[in-house]
Formats: C-alpha cells, structure tokens, sequence
C-alpha cells in the first residue's frame, strides 16, 4: 500500500508539482497516471521513492514513511522500489545480462558488487527475469546493440530481478513505436497479474491508459481531479483532467 498524506511539492522557483494530495494505492493495483505535461505525474511518481523530495506531508509504503526514513531504512524501503525509465537507463556497454544483476546490488556488500560477485541465486534469478520478458537470447548482448523495446524489456527485468514490490514506469513507452509500446506494456501487465506487483504508469496517450489500467489517476496543476477504475474514464472525465476537448493525438498511443 501506497499512502500520500497532505503531500506537496513546491520547486526552488516557485512551481507546485504537487498540491496537497491526499490518495491511497492498493497491494497489486495497476494504476496508469495521466495528465498534460507538467500536470505533476512524475512529481507523483518519483516522490514515491523519493527521486523527488517532498515540501510538506508524508509518504507512507506499507505503513511505513519513506518521508522520515533514513540511512539503512531508507536502502531497505527503496529496495522495494523498481524504477523504469523514458530512456531505460541501462548501462549501454555492459551486457544485458550485467544490467539485469545491477538490479541486485541492494542485497549485498558494496566489496562484493564492485568485484562482480554474484551469488548463482542470483544468477538465476536474473536470467529468470530475461525470460519472463522473452529476451533470454539477449542476455550477452551489448545493452546498445538492442533496440528501444528490447533495452526496455531489459529494465523491466532489471527491476524483477530485484525482487521489487512496487514498479514505478514513468513514460516508458514515450520513445517506442506502436508495436513496441504495446510489447513493453503487455509485458508490465502479465508481471502486474502474474506476480502482483503494484504498478504505476504515467502515460500521456489515453488509449493506453484505458487498455491496461485497473485504476486510472487523472492530474492537473498537481491536483487529482479523477480517480477511479477504468471504466468510468470516459471522454467527459479527460475532458476534465485535460481542461478542454481531447484530440485524436492524445487518443492513441502513438508518436505522432
């Protein structure tokens, strides 16, 4: 569970990402945030794991505040925490295989992960997670010689391999084609329903949102002004989120 207590978040010049934001998210929900740019989602997203730090409120994971947490408590919480980003912050010339293993440095010494130490638990774990999003093959591949759907897919085992119980995406179908956008995304709802792991999505295209979420969080000027499952997301309620009519390009989920 995922609580935001009277949460804002206002920047250096001025600008409130977030405004006094009240929402709780399930064990297991699939929830896609949407919004214009700049509507907050990911202040949202990234204040979660604390990538973004809070002015005011508290932010609670499992009862738990990540807010308040520090030193060991806050690795722990945070190793918790898959992060999938817009441009899959992969290490480009390491092996996909080495990636995936990065995603189990917060279980062991800083000696050991420096030399390379992985356990064969780990291992397999790993490479586990490379079949899970059907790239097993890749594994000693160059993380650069992949293309953008592949080296997503890579991130996406990189945050299985770390055992998250929370996966945090944001705009990861931004840079991808249709074909790719919907791979990456059918591979993050199989996880989501397969394993249960909480997933929260920020997209900009309103199909998408309609086509995978469970739960479907509409922001604007830092703001919730939707919040509910899918199927009450109608044209009318992005009207809303939008603050006018939505057009054909924010329908689909393409780069047009």
């Amino acid at each position: 569970m995922i609580e935001f207590k009277n949460v804002s978040k206002v920047y250096p010049n001025g600008t409130k990402g977030l405004n006094n934001m009240n929402v709780t998210i399930e064990k297991g929900e699939f929830v896609v945030i949407v919004g214009l740019s700049g509507a907050g989602k990911s202040t949202m997203l990234r204040s979660i794991n604390r990538l973004h730090e809070i002015s005011e409120g508290e932010i609670l994971i499992d009862g738990e505040s990540i807010t308040k947490a520090k030193g060991k408590g806050l690795y722990r919480i945070r190793r918790d925490i898959g992060m999938i980003f817009q441009n899959f912050n992969l290490v480009r010339r390491s092996s996909v295989f080495r990636n995936v293993l990065s995603g189990r440095v917060g279980y062991h010494s800083t000696l050991k992960m420096i030399f390379g130490l992985f356990p064969k638990e780990d291992k397999d774990l790993a490479m586990k997670a490379l079949e899970r999003v059907n790239i097993p093959d890749k594994a000693f591949s160059r993380a650069d010689e992949l293309s953008g759907g592949q080296q997503q897919r890579v991130s996406i085992a990189r945050a299985l391999a770390q055992e998250a119980k929370i996966i945090l995406a944001d705009e990861p179908v931004a840079s991808l084609d249709p074909l790719t956008t919907k791979q990456v995304m059918d591979d993050l709802k199989r996880i989501n329903e397969d394993l249960g792991i909480t997933t929260i999505v920020n997209l900009h295209f309103i199909d998408l949102a309609r086509a995978y979420a469970t739960r479907i969080i509409g922001l604007r000027a830092g703001e919730i002004v939707f919040d509910g499952p899918v199927e009450e997301a109608t044209d009318e309620a992005f009207a809303e989120i939008y603050g006018r009519p939505i057009d054909d390009k924010e329908m689909l989920g393409v780069n047009a």
